[in-house]
């Protein structure tokens, strides 16, 4: 998919995929979703709401073991898990397992694209497979997510949430007036017009 995607001319996920190099787009994930081995505990691994992880209390500073771990990660109904063939471990996640560090932007209202790499160098175009969420915080702003694969979200930067939130454009939802990200793929609402002089 991301191979197909990287030899399209003008498309925001080959600008991402230029700037981590032509093996980016290769990298293979293990089937996690189908491994369902015995549920093993909890260990004493956690990941910040930075984004840093950490494992009894220190951080992991090795990034490709940080990548390595991203790769099992799966989300179950009642818990974050690293899940192999032969066991399954609950891990704290604070937020959201990744941050959106990298956004690129193709096009403009209805033929824009927008594509996002993650802290953990995956690379995922906003769409209906991968929508936007928004979410407030505890002081009235907006936080953006992205679906990264499965149940796992990414959190968008708050620089990056500024750029894309000043993309947005109010349209009219359901009979209602809402303000939202328009992209090729489709319309991801923010929030409710008249909510955002209340922001």
């Amino acid at each position: 998919m991301i191979d197909q995607v990287a030899s399209t001319p003008g498309n925001a996920l080959s600008h991402l995929i230029e700037a981590l190099g032509p093996e980016s787009g290769r990298r293979g994930l293990p089937p996690v979703e189908r491994w369902n081995p015995a549920y093993c505990g909890e260990i004493d691994m956690r990941i910040a709401a930075d984004g840093t992880w950490h494992y009894m209390g220190t951080p992991i500073n090795r990034p490709a073991l940080v990548r390595l771990f991203s790769t099992i990660l799966r989300k179950d109904p009642e818990r974050y898990v690293l899940v192999t063939p032969v066991e399954r471990v609950g891990i704290v996640v604070e937020d959201v397992p990744f941050l959106a560090v990298e956004m690129a932007v193709d096009g403009e209202g209805e033929n824009r694209q927008i594509a996002f790499r993650t802290n953990v160098d995956d690379l995922v175009q906003a769409g209906s497979e991968h929508p936007l969420r928004f979410e407030r915080d505890s002081d009235g702003g907006v936080k953006p997510y992205i679906l990264v694969r499965g149940e796992l979200w990414a959190r968008v930067t708050r620089a990056l949430a500024l750029d894309l939130v000043a993309m947005g454009e109010t349209r009219e939802v359901d009979g209602q007036e809402v303000f939202g990200i328009p992209s090729k793929e489709g319309f991801f609402p923010i929030a409710p017009a008249s909510e955002l002089g209340e922001a």
